[in-house]
C-alpha cells in the first residue's frame, strides 16, 4: 500500500487522470444499468421494426440524413430534441422508437430526453448508421 501512496505523491497529475478515468468508467456503468433506453444491435432493431411496428427516428442533421437513412425513418435532429421540439414524433409515445445516429454515441442521451418526455419504449441502435451500412442493411435516400 505504501508504494501506491509514494507513487501518488510523486506523480499527482497521473494519479488525478487515473482517478478521473476510473470515475468515468464507474459512472458510465451505473448509468447504463439505470437508464430505460435499451441499446439494441441492428438485427434486433430490424425485428422491432418488422414485428412491433417500431418507428425509426434519425437524430442526425438533415444533410447527413439526405445522404442515406433507414427506410421510413423520421429525421428529428438532436438539436430539435434538446429544444424539446417533438411534434414530429408525439404520435409514437406508446410505440417502440428506434433512435439512430451516425455511430451510436449520441442516441443514449437523446433517448434519456425522450423517456423524460413520456415515451415508453425507447431503443438506441448500437453502432448507428455506420454499423447498419456495414451489415449491408437497406439504406434509402428518399
Amino acid at each position: 500500500m505504501q508504494e501506491y501512496l509514494d507513487f501518488a505523491a510523486s506523480h499527482p497529475l497521473l494519479t488525478m487522470v487515473w482517478l478521473g478515468l476510473a470515475s468515468a468508467v464507474i459512472y458510465m456503468t451505473i448509468m447504463s444499468k439505470l437508464t430505460k433506453v435499451q441499446i439494441v444491435p441492428a438485427q434486433q432493431a430490424v425485428l422491432l421494426i418488422n414485428k412491433q411496428d417500431a418507428a425509426v427516428v434519425d437524430i442526425r442533421p438533415a444533410e447527413e440524413f439526405r445522404k442515406g437513412h433507414v427506410a421510413g425513418a423520421i429525421n428529428l435532429p438532436n438539436s430539435q430534441l434538446k429544444a424539446n421540439n417533438l411534434n414530429l414524433i408525439e404520435k409514437f409515445k406508446d410505440k417502440p422508437l428506434v433512435l439512430v445516429c451516425e455511430t451510436g454515441m449520441t442516441t443514449s442521451s437523446a433517448g434519456r430526453l425522450l423517456t423524460k418526455a413520456g415515451f415508453k419504449q425507447v431503443f438506441a441502435l448500437r453502432g448507428g448508421m455506420a454499423d447498419w451500412r456495414s451489415q449491408n442493411l437497406p439504406v434509402t435516400k428518399r
